[in-house]
């Protein structure tokens, strides 16, 4: 199997180690310098395009999948419309139409397009109700990663991520220093959210499918903050209520709306698809940099 990842980032570069290891053939895509020299130190091919530039894509050579993971670098609302609406377009449409088009594409979306539900639990069947124009543009690139595809002759799958953590992207002092605010964390080790979509295109599933990727346990966040402490050998952090951050008066809007915004992702489906975690919960997906915290 031969995958193009378009935006080869941090689970990007994952997923083609994990590609390169099993046998297959990655290109990755990136265009800034920085991001050419990651991909080759992580040892597959590497293209330099603009993914929203039709003629630069070009340059990647026929595949037969094609994971479109590239970020809008946390800029605002047109940045992201420009990368997941108008460069998801593109892309689809330049290896669509051509001759040896891709069998199937993989969008990595964001459980955030499902809003807030108050703590309750939420899956692929749950409507979408996205609560920033940020969100509101990833459910625009969801449709479009299903239904467009098809129109090429291929098809789309979203694997909707919750939030990545791994290496480099532990945060201890984040919750170890505190003050932690409540509300649920819905989490996903790097090696999951690059092994799940591995796991798709290996095994064949999900085709024009959403699949939530997330462990097995979300957690509320002062649970999680004590049990670090803990782990960490400190003493638990001071916490707030939501009511209480809100009330410091020091935020954006979006980050308000993030803040009022709860609920609980169940990963039943992609479970069910045969899917095996790395990292089943935090308790094991944290346990590297808690080993290295400790040695310090």
């Amino acid at each position: 199997m031969h995958v193009a990842i378009l935006g080869c980032g941090y689970v990007g570069l994952e997923l083609g180690n994990q590609l390169v290891e099993r046998g297959h053939d990655a290109v990755g895509v990136r265009r800034s310098d920085a991001g050419i020299d990651a991909i080759e130190s992580a040892g597959f091919e590497a293209v330099r395009a603009d993914i929203t530039d039709p003629e630069g894509l070009e340059s990647v050579p026929d595949v037969d999948a094609v994971v479109f993971a590239a970020s809008s670098g946390g800029r605002g609302p047109d940045a992201a419309r420009e990368i997941y609406v108008e460069g998801l377009r593109t892309a689809i449409e330049v290896f669509g139409e051509r001759e040896n088009a891709p069998e199937r594409l993989v969008y990595t979306s964001s459980t955030g397009v499902l809003g807030d539900h108050e703590g309750d639990w939420v899956d692929e069947g749950t409507a979408i109700e996205p609560t920033t124009e940020k969100t509101e543009v990833l459910a625009e690139a969801e449709r479009i990663a299903r239904e467009l595809p098809p129109e090429h002759g291929f098809e789309g799958t979203v694997a909707r991520y919750a939030g990545l953590y791994g290496p480099d992207r532990y945060r201890l002092e984040r919750y170890l220093e505190g003050p932690v605010t409540e509300g649920y964390l819905n989490m996903v080790h790097r090696d999951d959210a690059a092994g799940a979509v591995r796991y798709l295109l290996e095994e064949d599933r999900a085709r024009g499918e959403v699949v939530q990727v997330v462990d097995d346990e979300p957690v509320e966040k002062w649970t999680f903050a004590d049990w670090l402490a803990e782990q960490c050998g400190r003493s638990e952090p001071p916490k707030r209520t939501k009511d209480e951050r809100l009330a410091e008066n020091d935020l954006s809007a979006a980050a308000r709306r993030r803040i009022l915004t709860s609920k609980r992702c169940d990963n039943a489906k992609l479970r069910a698809l045969g899917y095996e975690f790395a990292y089943p919960t935090f308790r094991e997906g944290y346990r590297a940099a808690i080993e290295d915290y400790r040695s310090e």
